[in-house]
């Protein structure tokens, strides 16, 4: 009996530390990857903005279901192992500028991504900056500590980079 109160103490100590650590936490952060690419800024632009074809590259993506247009723009909700995401865009330069927001109000996390794109000798760059909020205390932590914060992006550059036949490695 006394092991079960041990652990059991030790359970709620470890909650405790990340609650307080996750509230010490600002709620927003700031985070950046690039990649380079064989390819020119126009295909890169045509594979990050196609949202039909994105299942069929991005790993982690289960879904995408095409909602109306915001303000012209295009909007969508995304399926992924942790849930649902709605995304809409808030800036399209084509082909080197695209910024999108989480368009979820309820969801325990928000922001945006800015895609930037520039050519450069043999192809073209992609930096992705995210932009995030995170609201619950326990989630800052993970995020930071667990996850970290660039691990989304960088994962979204690789699997861009396998549909175009390269292997590319985040910076």
């Amino acid at each position: 009996m006394k092991r079960v109160l041990l652990v059991l103490a030790a359970v709620v100590a470890l909650v405790a530390v990340v609650w307080l650590v996750g509230s010490s936490m600002p709620k927003e952060h700031v985070a950046s990857r690039k990649a380079r690419y064989r390819q020119p800024p126009e295909a890169i632009w045509a594979a990050i903005t196609d949202l039909e074809a994105m299942p069929a590259w991005r790993k982690d993506l289960r879904s995408i279901k095409r909602l109306p247009d915001k303000n012209g723009r295009p909007a969508w909700v995304e399926t992924v192992g942790t849930g649902v995401i709605p995304l809409e865009v808030d800036e399209m330069t084509p082909p080197r500028r695209l910024v999108t927001r989480i368009a979820g109000a309820d969801l325990p996390f928000g922001g945006t991504w800015t895609f930037e794109i520039e050519p450069v000798e043999g192809g073209a760059t992609l930096t992705i900056t995210e932009r995030g909020e995170i609201y619950p205390p326990p989630f800052r932590f993970m995020a930071r500590y667990i996850f970290g914060y660039t691990s989304t992006m960088e994962t979204y550059l690789k699997n861009l980079g396998a549909t175009f036949g390269e292997e590319v490695t985040p910076q």
